[in-house]
């Protein structure tokens, strides 16, 4: 009972592991995801095509007292319930918040996704993407040195809780194997985003450093970050070790003695005489083309990678040998693509069987298989959602 990404992402995720993923929509309008575009590939928003592969849909109206005693009936047949319904008193009116249903059904694993979770001053509040990244702090840091706050352009809050709860999920099945019992997984954004701040959130919690912005340079690394050749075309580079180090001063093209220059003899040097270092190194790369310079980094084992498109990422050579976009049938738009799953297992593969269903489309199967009549399922799947 989850949309927009978080949830659906998650569920997504577990799908592909294998779990019969039935998502439950409001009639009529569905996932607020459907909406979002453009673009639109015929009825289906792209927006809604990348987290909704390996499910089913079933359009139920919960607050008619049919629709909520289906929802309980689903509820009751399945291992883990996963709703992104902020506000408690909600679930208690609709019978399905966590104390009631985990005392209900012991053995259920009940995962709620929220902005902030249930508890702390802010506990209960709507929440979005754009929120978390902006209150974990990761904003604060994001962006070219001088300018102002900036935010991740994809749903990086929504997209790490998901990923998070379903590793709890995981988790939680696992443990319940071991005593039997289930649990209630109370999964927020805010909590998730603000794992991002990792070194960062290192530097001041034990020295007391605020992070600044410092753009596509890194803090405590340098050479890192982005350069330009002769043709425009922009590169990255990582210089982590001083053994690269020793490799890199020693291409062609690199001012003769830089290796031998005291100020830049370790990395704590460089990091502390980078605005002297990186013109010398923007000026050298500024004589080949990019491509040039990406060949001889290459040849000397340097880290080194093109700043590619989005085009060009996905056609990459490297994406389809390691079969990296999926392609699923779907019943409306012919094929259905979307970036796969990048968990590799040797024994149990991750399985790509359904496309991101239709609203509703499963409503009848699935209802028919708890006990209703063909006439019912159609009836239940037509009440309003007012």
């Amino acid at each position: 009972m989850t949309e927009a990404l978080a949830g659906p992402y998650c569920a997504m995720l577990l799908g592909d592991f294998g779990a019969d993923v039935i998502k439950v929509e409001r009639p009529g309008s569905g996932d607020q995801s459907r909406g979002w575009g453009p673009p639109f590939v015929g009825s289906e928003s792209a927006y809604y095509l990348a987290a909704n592969r390996n499910k089913r849909s079933v359009t139920l109206n919960y607050n008619h007292p049919r629709g909520a005693e289906g929802l309980q009936k689903l509820v009751a047949s399945t291992d883990i319930f996963i709703t992104n319904q902020p506000s408690i008193a909600s679930l208690k009116k609709r019978g399905i918040d966590p104390e009631t249903l985990c005392t209900k059904y012991p053995r259920l694993i009940y995962c709620s996704i929220t902005g902030y979770g249930f508890s702390g001053p802010k506990g209960g509040r709507p929440g979005y993407d754009i929120l978390a990244q902006a209150e974990a702090g990761v904003m604060s840091f994001t962006g070219e040195p001088g300018g102002g706050p900036m935010r991740y352009p994809i749903a990086i809050a929504d997209m790490t809780c998901g990923m998070y709860a379903a590793m709890g999920i995981l988790g939680a099945l696992f443990a319940r194997e071991k005593n039997g019992r289930g649990q209630f997984l109370d999964m927020a954004l805010f909590d998730s985003q603000l794992t991002w701040l990792a070194n960062a959130g290192s530097s001041y919690l034990n020295a007391d450093a605020t992070p600044k912005r410092w753009g596509n340079a890194h803090p405590n690394i340098v050479p890192y970050e982005v350069y330009r050749g002769s043709d425009e075309r922009h590169f990255v580079i990582g210089v982590g070790t001083e053994a690269l180090w020793k490799r890199f001063v020693q291409l062609p093209c690199i001012p003769e003695g830089l290796g031998q220059d005291a100020r830049f003899q370790s990395n704590v040097l460089r990091v502390q005489n980078r605005e002297i270092l990186i013109p010398l190194l923007q000026s050298a790369f500024r004589k080949d083309p990019a491509q040039a310079w990406l060949e001889k980094l290459a040849e000397a084992g340097i880290p080194s990678a093109p700043i590619n498109t989005v085009a060009e990422a996905v056609n990459d050579p490297q994406t389809r040998a390691r079969g990296l976009i999926v392609q699923i049938e779907h019943p409306g738009l012919g094929v259905a693509k979307s970036i796969a799953n990048p968990v590799r297992f040797s024994n149990t593969p991750v399985s790509y069987r359904l496309p991101p269903p239709l609203l509703g489309e499963h409503t009848s199967e699935v209802l028919e298989s708890l006990g209703y009549t063909a006439e019912e399922a159609k009836s239940m799947s037509a009440e309003s959602a007012t």
